[in-house]
């Protein structure tokens, strides 16, 4: 895992180096921005023109601080989606930030066997959209293309993406912008039940039933008729009582609500556990309510720490699926 882990971060490495030499960069600039927003911008849009500045790879390239990060993006197969309109956001490891890597890291993965590798770590250097320094410093984190967030933090006049410190800030290309960075970061290792969603890219149900604990709700999705919603693109939050807080109704009721003449009750309680949108938990609590699928809205409360939803508390936040995130929840929700 390191060695993957380690080739994605050469190949985000080479874009930043790319960067870091572009002739329009200028010193970084520091502000006291109130860490608040989440970057999670869609896919970028073709730009009608591509101006007379050289692209990100061909910055890159110019600079010739970033050798390493270039070579690391011709062997993940990168330089097309790099030459590309974009926009892109790419927070560069210089030559320097490569070689402080483990001796061997960047040799094996550069190898053909570790390509998938090598491309999530680069992947995990490049965020969606053109975010110049002043706009990162407003950010606590930021989506890359790679799936995974990673961290913004600003403390003692310095900008820190996870655990590298930005030393050079936009260099400005044709199709994005460089922000150069002393170390290279390395996306999170997967635990067994991330591996079910974000790494296999699980939606919902599939997530839901791959964890174990939600049997009971999967068999209600099923009766109600409700899986290919589930499937479908979304995205959704999903407030999901676990087998444990089904337990808990009085006898009776779980058997009473899978009867096919319940359907339409049963479809009313399991909506009520759903929001449009992928909303994860650094929002949810900023929220007082939110409105389900149901129609009905549910009651958001935090208190000594705790998240409640209605009369449920949240005791697992922020599941990623590939159609949306999961928040378990110790009680079924009623509308």
């Amino acid at each position: 895992m390191r060695i993957l882990l380690s080739l994605s971060l050469v190949g985000l490495t080479w874009t930043t180096a790319v960067a870091g030499n572009c002739p329009n960069s200028r010193p970084v600039q520091h502000t006291s921005p109130q860490r608040v927003a989440y970057y999670n911008p869609a896919p970028p849009a073709a730009a009608a023109k591509k101006s007379k500045q050289a692209d990100i790879v061909d910055t890159a390239v110019k600079a010739e601080s970033f050798k390493t990060l270039v070579a690391a993006v011709k062997a993940a197969g990168l330089v097309e989606a790099l030459k590309s309109d974009g926009s892109f956001t790419v927070f560069a490891p210089t030559d320097k930030a490569f070689a402080k890597l483990p001796e061997g890291t960047i040799a094996n993965l550069l190898k053909p066997e570790n390509k998938k590798t090598l491309q999530a770590i680069l992947k995990y250097h490049v965020v969606a959209g053109k975010v110049a320094a002043k706009d990162v410093v407003k950010l606590s984190k930021a989506k890359t293309l790679q799936g995974d967030d990673v961290a913004i933090a600003v403390a003692g006049g310095k900008v820190k993406v996870n655990n590298a410190n930005v030393v050079k800030t936009d260099i400005v290309c044709s199709n994005g912008i460089i922000h150069v960075i002393d170390a290279v970061i390395l996306p999170p290792e997967k635990t067994p039940e991330a591996s079910n969603t974000s790494k296999a890219k699980a939606d919902v149900v599939d997530t839901a039933v791959a964890a174990g604990s939600f049997k009971t709700l999967v068999a209600a999705v099923k009766a109600a008729g409700l899986v290919e919603t589930l499937k479908g693109d979304g995205p959704f939050t999903v407030f999901t009582p676990t087998d444990k807080a089904f337990a808990k109704l009085p006898k009776g009721t779980v058997e009473d609500l899978l009867k096919p003449e319940n359907r339409e009750q049963l479809q009313a309680i399991l909506t009520y556990h759903v929001v449009s949108g992928r909303v994860m938990a650094a929002d949810v609590v900023k929220l007082q309510s939110a409105k389900t699928v149901n129609g009905e809205s549910v009651s958001i409360a935090t208190k000594d720490g705790q998240v409640h939803i209605d009369e449920a508390t949240v005791v697992k936040a922020d599941i990623e699926c590939a159609n949306g995130v999961i928040h378990v929840i110790d009680a079924v929700m009623l509308p």
